[in-house]
């Protein structure tokens, strides 16, 4: 009599070391929830470009690249293949969806249910992993997670319980505790720790996973394109070119990412310290960025003349995605990118220029001159990658 192996088993979810670095079909339909949430989040800061607006739309995706991103490290070490694996992550899916469903009204009357799908995700995932890893360091590093979900989930319900004025700062708060976990090696005193050499994660699945989600991040701003032109009518001219110029100004987000990040992951530091900024940090930047780009194009196909939020949640969009190349390059390879740099002080440069100027400035202007910058960085990026790889290949 043969028994089936019970959720505790060792060998049961574990991924095999021959999958170890694949990206299952499971994992990419787990994905697709996200193309609605950056939507949501974009309309979030679509209707309401004043600084509580910016807060809430920081605070939701905050959240909402949480839940992805300990989600995507769950699924290094759990075998995708397996049938209760996958159940676990339908499962998954399905709170993340909730999340998203709640996000226009999440300050609101949805305020429970974005929080209830956050906090039961956060509880699940670990809840799991130390079932299915029990008696193995990993199990105990699970355990010191849940213990930081748990004190940051004290400050998404009172965040929850507690009247407008206060739900911000205890959010950020929550936040905060949830961030700052990782960093603080899960510490808990007098329980212990887990700092992230213990965490054997794989380089390469995490990069392909965050890869993935990059383009998802892209593929939301298509949507948002696409939607504020089909129903312009005329089509014409000046419509067409602010629409050239935002497909541009995406693909060249593209281009910059995959000549920076689109290279095998084991070039560069491995160590798990490194693949939690490079990842876990560094692309929640640069998929932020993506959205801020998303929601500056159809800013600038929607409005005729600059307004100081139009210029600068265009020029935001370009300088926080930088902010997440410098943190992923210096993470991996223990430098500063100066070309960033510049390109950065060049957007400063530009937003301060175009606020003074914006009642004469035309918006195309704007748009040209942000994508001259990202245009001229990709270049950059693409010839600097192509001369060390042949010198690489030369030596």
């Amino acid at each position: 009599m043969t028994v089936a192996p019970s959720i505790t088993s060792r060998a049961s979810l574990a991924r095999p070391a021959a999958r170890r670095s694949r990206v299952t079909p499971v994992e990419l339909f787990f994905d697709l929830v996200y193309v609605f949430a950056a939507v949501q989040l974009a309309q979030i800061l679509l209707g309401d470009l004043s600084w509580t607006g910016v807060l809430q739309t920081l605070i939701l995706f905050a959240a909402v690249w949480w839940g992805w991103n300990y989600t995507a490290w769950a699924m290094n070490w759990l075998d995708p293949l397996r049938t209760r694996v996958q159940l676990l992550s339908v499962v998954l899916m399905l709170a993340a969806l909730g999340m998203a469903v709640a996000i226009p009204t999440a300050f609101d009357e949805r305020v429970w249910l974005f929080v209830g799908c956050y906090l039961f995700m956060g509880i699940l995932r670990p809840a799991v992993m130390m079932l299915a890893f029990s008696g193995r360091q990993l199990a105990r590093n699970y355990r010191m997670l849940l213990l930081w979900t748990l004190f940051a989930g004290v400050f998404w319900i009172l965040g929850a319980a507690a009247p407008d004025p206060w739900r911000i700062p205890l959010w950020l708060a929550a936040v905060v505790v949830d961030y700052a976990a990782p960093l603080a090696r899960f510490r808990v005193p007098f329980v212990g720790s887990a700092p992230m050499h213990l965490w054997d994660a794989d380089a390469e699945h995490l990069a392909r996973r965050n890869r993935l989600v990059f383009v998802i991040a892209l593929g939301q701003s298509i949507l948002l394109m696409g939607g504020a032109v089909a129903d312009r009518t005329p089509l014409d001219l000046p419509l067409v070119g602010s629409l050239s110029v935002g497909f541009a100004s995406l693909f060249v987000l593209w281009w910059n990412y995959f000549a920076l990040a689109g290279s095998g992951a084991e070039h560069g530091d491995t160590s798990t310290g490194a693949l939690r900024t490079a990842f876990a940090y560094a692309h929640a930047l640069m998929v932020l960025g993506a959205v801020l780009v998303a929601v500056s194009i159809e800013l600038r196909l929607t409005h005729g003349t600059l307004t100081p939020a139009i210029v600068l949640v265009t020029t935001a969009g370009p300088l926080v995605y930088l902010a997440g190349n410098l943190m992923f390059l210096r993470s991996r390879f223990g430098r500063l990118a100066r070309s960033r740099v510049i390109a950065a002080a060049v957007l400063v440069l530009l937003t301060g220029t175009a606020v003074a100027l914006r009642e004469v400035l035309p918006v195309a202007a704007l748009s040209l001159a942000v994508l001259s910058v990202t245009t001229t960085l990709a270049v950059f990026t693409a010839v600097q990658r192509r001369s060390a790889a042949h010198a690489g290949r030369a030596t």
